[in-house]
C-alpha cells in the first residue's frame, strides 16, 4: 500500500480541501476510531487535528496508519479505498496532477493558483 501523504493529511484536517476533504477527513476518522485490536492511529488523529498546520504530526499519523495497515489487513483494504478517493479528489495535497515551475529571465505579475472562487486583480 502506498503511505498517505502527510501533505494530503494536513489538507484534510484543516478544511483547505473544502466539503469533500471535510467529508474524507470524517471518514477517516471514522476509520481510525473503529474497533480493532490496538487502536493505533487515534492518539496521531487527535494530535493532528489540535494543530493542522504540523508537518511532524501529519508525518506521525502518516506512520501511524501504515502500521496499522500492516497488522490489520481489513483496516488496509478499507484506507487503501480511502486513499484512492482521497488522491482523486484531492491530488494527494500536491494540488491535483499540474506542475508549475517559472524558470530564466525576470518574470512580472507571475499567478499560480488553483480552485479560484472570486477576482484576481493585478496592478
Amino acid at each position: 500500500m502506498e503511505p498517505v501523504a502527510a501533505e494530503l493529511l494536513m489538507a484534510l484536517a484543516s478544511g483547505t480541501a473544502g466539503a469533500a476533504g471535510q467529508s474524507l477527513w470524517e471518514r477517516l476518522r471514522a476509520l481510525v476510531r473503529r474497533e480493532a485490536a490496538e487502536a493505533v492511529g487515534e492518539g496521531e488523529l487527535a494530535a493532528l487535528d489540535e494543530d493542522t498546520t504540523d508537518d511532524a504530526r501529519a508525518r506521525a499519523l502518516a506512520d501511524a496508519l501504515a502500521l496499522r495497515a500492516e497488522r490489520d489487513p481489513a483496516f488496509a483494504r478499507a484506507l487503501t479505498l480511502w486513499h484512492q478517493e482521497a488522491e482523486r479528489i484531492h491530488g494527494g495535497g500536491r494540488g491535483g496532477d499540474t506542475r508549475q515551475e517559472i524558470s530564466g529571465g525576470t518574470q512580472h505579475n507571475v499567478v499560480f493558483t488553483r480552485d479560484v472562487h472570486g477576482t484576481i486583480n493585478l496592478g
